[in-house]
């Protein structure tokens, strides 16, 4: 995830989401995203560390397997407490990646036992995070298992659902965060075509024109099957926009795949 898309607003929602739904941890009203790079800390696009009632809650979001992760989590959380060393801090690495997490989280040598929580999002089922109100949380839910559903149909719902939840100015930086964020389960294809779909305004298509003087004659039947299979448009809604029965859409259809 690049920082330079994402508005600090947006991180805190990230930090609230991903807290809440996935890590289930009960966020406080003064929750407070702590906005401070620590001395020895690598420069990183997508750390999110907040303060948290009487504790710290660090998660680092990392896009592919990293062979001395567990090191560089221990030397975060020492540069940490070098800050907050009266409170709880705790540990989660959020696994974004594309290939299966290979990576360790603790480390057990001579007098040191350090351990933190790792969370591959594949194993997470999508609809923990895409039936939420928090549009950032839906946003993540592109990472999640979809199981057996259809992909094109998953990531339709994903941006219909950012659609209803926030305004145009903050679906735009949503969809910038589904662009980026789709690379990581090859789905680039299915979030344009998406978009593409919620952006049409069926009215304005040629399909649409030509239909609607041709009324009720075979060509309408024929202009509303392209409809339905260019922009993925229900039966029910081509029809009415069209006027025409849905009984003889139906048989058309049927007559047409048969």
């Amino acid at each position: 995830m690049k920082k330079d898309i994402i508005s600090k607003e947006i991180l805190k929602h990230i930090a609230r989401d991903v807290s809440k739904h996935i890590l289930k941890i009960d966020i406080k009203e003064n929750m407070e995203l702590i906005d401070k790079e620590f001395t020895r800390i690598e420069k990183r696009d997508a750390d999110l560390i907040f303060k948290n009632g009487d504790e710290i809650i660090h998660i680092e979001i990392q896009n592919n397997n990293h062979s001395q992760m567990h090191l560089r989590m221990h030397r975060y959380l020492s540069d940490i407490l070098f800050e907050y060393e009266s409170l709880e801090v705790r540990q989660y690495l959020l696994y974004i990646g594309e290939s299966r997490c290979s990576m360790t989280n603790s480390i057990k040598k001579q007098n040191l036992d350090y351990s933190y929580v790792i969370i591959d999002m594949r194993d997470i089922p999508c609809e923990a995070l895409l039936n939420s109100d928090d549009p950032s949380a839906v946003v993540l839910s592109i990472l999640c298992d979809f199981e057996d559903r259809d992909k094109q149909i998953v990531v339709n719902t994903i941006l219909k659902r950012l659609k209803e939840l926030s305004d145009d100015r903050e679906y735009k930086n949503y969809l910038k965060m589904v662009n980026v964020l789709s690379t990581n389960r090859n789905l680039e294809d299915e979030v344009e075509k998406g978009v593409n779909m919620l952006s049409v305004d069926m009215e304005k298509t040629p399909f649409y024109r030509i239909a609607e003087k041709k009324g009720k004659e075979i060509g309408a039947l024929q202009m509303a099957a392209k409809m339905i299979e260019e922009f993925n448009l229900s039966v029910d809604t081509v029809a009415k926009k069209l006027d025409i029965s849905i009984d003889e859409l139906k048989k058309y259809l049927n007559h047409k795949d048969g």
